[in-house]
């Protein structure tokens, strides 16, 4: 019968080569271990919000700054304020930081990596996600959502966040912003043309209170 597989190399360099990345590969991986363990809590196995303020203050930024969502981001945590061995090692392989040093450089690499097209609509969907705090909780108080619009979309979209904010925390209509509504947003910003709103059309599928934020606007502008 014949053999399956591929042949065993004969080759002693690419055996060599071989055993050497797989060796940097494990120490790589010890360093990641450890550093985890630097911060995460004994008694619950994770970086807790403790941790995270730890962190942030060996990374030098504040536990606010919108890059400490980004490295949620790209551990793909799912839980607020804390972080799992698992996503830890998913997030620091993937930025090729085993040590708090490596860390801090790459994350003008990973800001840069998330405002990318490609990647910033997924970004700006996990901030929602990863926001809700609650089982089942499916919405968001004005005041979180405000919060996290200024953060998120702030330092691209001034204008028109300090417009949406202004409008949200003075309408009575709605107590709670929802995930249609959050990407709605995110839609308005970058489609809609700002301050004259001129292409904006209120027979297309845009979420009700953007239509009345646009009322509004226009109203303001007589």
């Amino acid at each position: 019968m014949p053999r399956t597989g591929s042949a065993p190399s004969t080759n002693p360099a690419v055996d060599l080569f071989r055993s050497a990345s797989s060796k940097a590969a494990s120490k790589e991986l010890e360093r990641i271990n450890q550093l985890f363990y630097t911060y995460a809590n004994a008694s619950s196995g994770m970086i807790d919000p403790e941790g995270i303020e730890f962190l942030c203050s060996d990374l030098e930024v504040e536990h606010t700054d919108v890059r400490v969502l980004m490295l949620a981001w790209k551990m793909q945590s799912e839980k607020q304020g804390y972080f799992s061995l698992d996503e830890w090692r998913k997030g620091l392989k993937a930025l090729r930081a085993d040590t708090v040093q490596k860390l801090k450089k790459a994350l003008p690499e990973l800001e840069k990596e998330v405002r990318r097209a490609s990647n910033f609509e997924d970004f700006y969907s996990y901030a929602f996600q990863y926001c809700l705090t609650e089982e089942k909780q499916k919405s968001m108080d004005i005041e979180s959502i405000c919060l996290l619009l200024d953060l998120v979309l702030g330092s691209q979209f001034r204008p028109q966040v300090d417009g949406l904010i202004q409008y949200v925390r003075t309408q009575t209509d709605y107590k709670v912003i929802n995930m249609d509504q959050w990407m709605g947003f995110f839609r308005f910003v970058n489609e809609i043309s700002f301050p004259d709103l001129s292409n904006y059309d209120t027979n297309l599928a845009w979420p009700l209170i953007l239509d009345n934020f646009v009322e509004s606007m226009r109203a303001k502008q007589g």
